[in-house]
């Protein structure tokens, strides 16, 4: 059975993406060729917690890099909205996302269906006294230079509403992803690695209890041998017309 095929007998679609989803609106991923990580190795120091707890320069450069990206003011590209058209055939079952982004709720996914796992840039969280405020708000003060500005109210360390190597996933957002992977006829893994436990471990939920798999990524990933299809299409050319075929 093809991917086609796959999608157009499928009622009950939990989809898994990541980076490789918003690198078509120029978000880059990390682990692909072209990736932060695999171009950058030093920048995984900044999405280490005890790193960027520990040491004002890594926060500085995660403040310089969030001015100069700005990824609120990123949009949506034919991938985030091909999903947006199969919730409104009545048979998206959920998106749990591996991204931080914002960019499915931007382009009209439902917020209630979208699963952060790894939280989101677009807010920041205070880690002394949990005060949240949007990412945006904190625009004017990197602006006027503040390099690495500190809590407003307790004077605290400022940080994305992300979740760092080191911090623990949301329990809650979890047991809801596994909800969506153990309801669903269909599980595709978009634009990830699969590499991210406990986020690939959701493509074993799924199929344990008798969904079908596909994958969609531009490389391999450990999972292909157990999928019952494999996309390395462009993910902005082959998600729309896999959910809007007749």
């Amino acid at each position: 059975m093809d991917a086609y095929e796959l999608v157009a007998k499928a009622q009950r679609i939990t989809v898994l993406t990541g980076a490789g989803i918003s690198t078509e609106s120029g978000i880059p991923d990390f682990r692909g060729p072209q990736g932060l990580w695999t171009q950058h190795p030093a920048a995984m120091a900044i999405f280490d917690i005890d790193s960027y707890l520990a040491d004002p320069e890594v926060r500085m450069q995660a403040w310089k890099q969030r001015l100069i990206t700005q990824p609120w003011t990123v949009e949506p590209n034919d991938g985030h909205r091909a999903l947006v058209e199969l919730e409104r055939q009545h048979r998206l079952r959920a998106i749990v996302t591996q991204n931080i982004d914002g960019l499915h709720q931007k382009a009209g996914s439902s917020p209630e269906l979208v699963h952060e796992l790894h939280g989101t840039a677009l807010n920041v969280v205070c880690m002394s006294c949990d005060r949240r405020l949007p990412m945006a708000e904190l625009l004017p003060r990197l602006e006027a230079g503040e390099d690495d500005p500190p809590c407003e109210v307790c004077g605290g360390i400022l940080k994305s509403a992300t979740v760092s190597f080191g911090q623990s996933l949301d329990p809650a957002v979890m047991d809801r992803a596994v909800d969506a992977a153990r309801e669903c006829d269909l599980f595709i893994a978009i634009g990830t690695s699969l590499q991210v436990h406990p986020a690939a471990s959701l493509c074993d939920v799924a199929q344990g209890l008798g969904a079908r798999l596909l994958i969609i990524n531009a490389e391999p990933t450990p999972y292909d041998a157990a999928a019952d299809a494999l996309a390395h299409d462009p993910i902005g050319q082959i998600l729309p017309a896999l959910v809007t075929q007749p």
